[in-house]
């Protein structure tokens, strides 16, 4: 389930990536919003089957848990944020400081990958 949801956040990313550039060339996004909105769920559900998959659950799940929610509403942000034409600087930053906060977690929690091997 580990690789459902690794693949269903870097699918999002990409989602993002395309939605930024589209937005940055004036053309319609609604579809592609549609679509990472669709990954959102993906990616809520199997984290949601590794959350309670855990023997015990340590706070850090708890963490990681809460920055994933508050991740999605990043995606939101920037989207909507770019739409209505108002800076997107600090939620960029906050959205990078999440990232790499939720990719550390992930990979030094017992259910992630474990990269230093």
């Amino acid at each position: 389930m580990t690789h459902v949801h690794l693949t269903s956040l870097v699918l999002s990313l990409i989602f993002l990536i395309i939605i930024v550039v589209m937005q940055n060339k004036g053309k319609n996004i609604r579809i592609w919003h549609m679509v990472l909105r669709a990954t959102y769920i993906l990616i809520i559900v199997t984290g949601g089957i590794l959350f309670f998959a855990a023997y015990s659950i340590p706070l850090s799940y708890y963490l990681k848990a809460i920055l994933g929610v508050v991740m999605i509403g990043l995606f939101e942000m920037v989207i909507v944020r770019k739409q209505r034409e108002k800076k997107t600087d600090i939620i960029w930053i906050a959205f990078s400081i999440v990232l790499v906060i939720l990719f550390a977690l992930g990979f030094t929690l017992p259910m992630g990958f474990n990269l230093i091997k």
